[in-house]
């Protein structure tokens, strides 16, 4: 067959990148209507209550915070309508990237320049919660489109989240955050394979070639090399190594229980999985609210009471129906998962997934050589806070871990598997997926990117002394 390439010449050509930025764009307009429907009921107190000394105090709490809720889905919808004109006339390019935290300045991220020899900070504009998942992992590796001196479309390899950043105002900003990205070794990093060209492959047929014998191939003896970006142990371990950067130092915290011996309730990470603390949180506003009441409030603070034991009951409503439906099932396949009796043993390669920093554990069989391909992959709940999620990882990004489990299965046929490395257990965040499948497929090419060609003799040369 002959290739035919055709170059990508938007951003918004590429599927995911469209989906995402329509799922942006309808949750900024449903944000905004929220908002909108908060002055209905603020304009039907006075017909329901009229002449109520609280009627005005709840009229104006209303109103301010549906002009609050309005405003933010209001931004929003600006911001994704300049999405679409960055991502509609320019393309995607791949950058070595590294995250800077700042006391005196928002979240900024640092793109090296496609040339190597320039850093352009930018400050994300997104709330907290919604850039840690997209933070730039320990590798760095950040797609880009738009001016860094205007701004533009960050997004984790592959295009299928959002964040809009701008350049960092300040001049000492600018170069205090510069200066932190150069001390990461952000310069010296591999140069990231460019997303912007795609391939279409016409059916136009060739002629028929002459016959040539097929070469013998052992079905023992391993080739000496393997195709570039194939997802072999050598490569993946290369780039565990990459990701492996020194954090900082924190506090070790208390060793957990050992669900072999205590029920599962006992056991901290559990309890975060099935959802206990939100349960117990509404059960506190819940608890203030009951006691506020004995009270007795009058006038307005009666409507504010009001208002906060709604919030806790439907907050206690929807927790503890997620606890009791799906909480504590997950958890209890977990337990039984790592109560079972014969583990196997796999060599593993810790990688992070870069669309949502979730821990991936890549497992191959043992023994394992440098050109052996993943048998399975199992993504991993982060076992620390939520301020340092890697806390309890293994300390190293290859080792040997005990497979637990096979005993339970998800609704797809997949197995629930629980692993444990250095003697702890990390908790499963989905079963354990075949590498084979196209699931399995789609995840490794989002874990290790292809590299240039430098990274690509330390993949080769990097993990064999360590096998």
């Amino acid at each position: 067959m002959r290739d035919g390439g055709r170059a990508m010449a938007r951003a918004l050509d590429l599927p995911e990148t469209a989906k995402a930025l329509d799922r942006y764009g309808r949750r900024a307009s449903s944000v905004m209507a929220s908002g909108c429907v908060l002055f209905v009921p603020a304009a039907g107190i006075p017909l329901v209550a009229p002449g109520e000394p609280w009627a005005d105090d709840l009229i104006g709490a209303l109103v301010a915070l549906g002009v609050l809720v309005a405003g933010a889905g209001a931004g929003s919808w600006a911001l994704a309508r300049r999405m679409r004109r960055v991502l509609g006339s320019g393309a995607w390019s791949a950058h070595a990237a590294v995250a800077v935290r700042s006391m005196r300045t928002t979240e900024a991220v640092v793109l090296r320049s496609p040339a190597g020899d320039g850093l352009w900070p930018l400050e994300v504009v997104a709330m907290r919660q919604r850039y840690e998942p997209l933070r730039p992992g320990p590798d760095g590796v950040m797609w880009w489109c738009g001016d860094p001196t205007r701004g533009g479309v960050l997004a984790p390899p592959g295009g299928g989240a959002l964040l809009w950043t701008r350049p960092v105002k300040h001049r000492r900003a600018r170069q205090r955050i510069v200066e932190q990205a150069a001390r990461t070794g952000l310069l010296g990093r591999a140069n990231p394979v460019q997303p912007q060209v795609r391939v279409r492959v016409p059916q136009i047929p060739d002629p028929v070639p002459p016959t040539v014998p097929a070469p013998r191939v052992s079905l023992v003896k391993r080739p000496e090399s393997d195709p570039p970006g194939a997802p072999t142990y050598a490569r993946l371990a290369a780039h565990a190594g990459r990701q492996a950067v020194p954090r900082p130092r924190t506090r070790t915290r208390r060793p957990e229980a050992d669900v072999r011996e205590v029920a599962w309730w006992r056991v901290r990470s559990l309890r975060r999985a099935a959802g206990v603390s939100r349960v117990l949180v509404a059960l506190v506003v819940c608890a203030v609210a009951a006691v506020a009441a004995g009270i007795r409030p009058e006038g307005s603070g009666l409507m504010r009471l009001f208002l906060v034991a709604i919030v806790g009951i439907a907050a206690l409503a929807y927790s503890g129906h997620h606890l009791l439906t799906v909480g504590i099932p997950a958890v209890r396949l977990m337990a039984r998962a790592a109560h079972s009796p014969v583990p196997v043993t796999r060599r593993y390669v810790l990688l992070h997934d870069p669309r949502d920093g979730v821990p991936v554990l890549v497992a191959f069989t043992t023994p394992c050589g440098p050109h052996d391909a993943p048998e399975g992959l199992l993504p991993l709940l982060p076992p620390g806070t939520g301020k340092h999620p890697w806390l309890g990882l293994p300390s190293e990004p290859t080792g040997t871990v005990e497979l637990r489990g096979w005993r339970d299965f998800h609704a797809d046929g997949l197995p629930v598997v629980v692993p444990r490395v250095e003697g702890r257990a990390l908790w499963p965040a989905g079963p354990y997926r075949p590498a084979r499948g196209a699931e399995g497929a789609a995840l490794l090419a989002r874990l290790a990117p292809p590299v240039d060609a430098r990274a690509r003799q330390e993949e080769n040369s990097a993990p064999r002394a360590a096998l």
